[in-house]
């Protein structure tokens, strides 16, 4: 990643749609997105075509587009897929924010290509774009241990000391994402992985 430089043209947060997925882990992409609108001024409208609720937001006098795809995680690729057709988003410009069960509650990665590392909504993404070139925005929720209990935890709530870590990593990565749109990807992924969770 050394000297890495990107403007990003798309930002996709994964989630699953409905009141009553909300607050579950699985939806931290989701938490995210949401928040980086807000934070840009942008509104989310539902757009029928892409399968997805999209926004977009004048970044420095350029379009960001924000994208949460509304039809379940395991079909996330069809709206990532429909948007980056349509804008002709090349995939290497694509910022993808999801859960992450291999780091801990409160830490953030950025992470460019690679696999899916078994979450379904970046294996669909794969699926529907052919491409694994995309950059990832990682969000630790924590493991539940055994792989066999990962369905039950991803969708179930973070308890409060859990969930406040994540909410300060969130937070952490809204500082540093106009820092990540404009392209200095070293200097904000810098700031997100010598962050160190205060567990007290």
């Amino acid at each position: 990643m050394p000297g890495e430089s990107v403007q990003f043209e798309m930002i996709v947060g994964l989630g699953n749609p409905g009141t009553e997925h909300e607050a579950q882990r699985h939806n931290a992409g989701f938490w995210y997105v949401d928040e980086l609108a807000r934070m840009l001024g942008a509104s989310f409208s539902a757009d029928k075509k892409s399968f997805s609720l999209t926004a977009k937001a004048l970044v420095d006098g350029r379009t960001l587009h924000l994208v949460k795809p509304y039809n379940y995680m395991n079909n996330s690729g069809q709206g990532v897929a429909a948007v980056a057709r349509f804008f002709k988003i090349d995939l290497s410009k694509v910022l993808v924010a999801h859960d992450e069960l291999d780091l801990d509650p409160g830490i953030v990665r950025v992470k460019k290509g690679g696999g899916h590392g078994g979450h379904n909504g970046l294996r669909d993404i794969v699926a529907k774009t052919g491409s694994k070139d995309f950059w990832r925005l990682r969000l630790g929720i924590g493991h539940p241990g055994h792989k066999s209990a990962v369905s039950g935890f991803v969708l179930k709530r973070a308890p409060s000391d859990q969930q406040r870590l994540i909410d300060e990593a969130i937070d952490l990565a809204l500082r540093e994402s106009h820092t990540l749109i404009n392209g200095d990807v070293n200097v904000a992924t810098k700031a997100l992985h010598s962050h160190k969770p205060d567990q007290s």
